[in-house]
């Protein structure tokens, strides 16, 4: 199962261009939908410029520090072979601006968040169906 994954507001709160505080359950549900053989797939605005800005280095890097591996950033390695289009396909896509997308507003955060209590059990329960 292939799910694409915002960054900001998805498993971090809202401080771009920094990086904010970790949006709660979201790496360990990120690890254990790893573990149930789901492919992340980091999907974000987040980009790297020849000036030297690193936004999405810094975000990839967030991932493995936090032992993700990313299957792929911004793009689907599988979907090379059938499409050119620059759209990452995914069977699902995590993101707090998506319509719908349970969300939560911790306090101290800058905006509402993916409520993973919510998402985490729902992908879980997808991961599983799949097999």
């Amino acid at each position: 199962m292939y799910i694409c994954v915002d960054f900001d507001g998805t498993v971090v709160d809202h401080r771009y261009p920094d990086i904010g505080e970790p949006v709660p359950g979201a790496i360990t549900w990120l690890k254990k939908l790893q573990r149930h053989g789901a492919k992340l797939i980091l999907f974000t605005m987040r980009s790297n410029t020849s000036e030297g800005s690193s936004l999405l280095r810094d975000a990839v890097q967030y991932f493995e520090v936090n032992g993700i591996k990313l299957y792929g950033v911004n793009r689907n390695p599988d979907q090379d072979s059938w499409t050119s289009s620059p759209k990452a396909y995914g069977d699902v896509y995590v993101d707090d601006s998506g319509f719908g997308c349970p969300l939560t507003q911790p306090k101290g955060f800058a905006r509402p968040c993916v409520d993973w209590k919510v998402v985490g059990p729902q992908l879980e329960h997808m991961c599983l169906s799949k097999r």
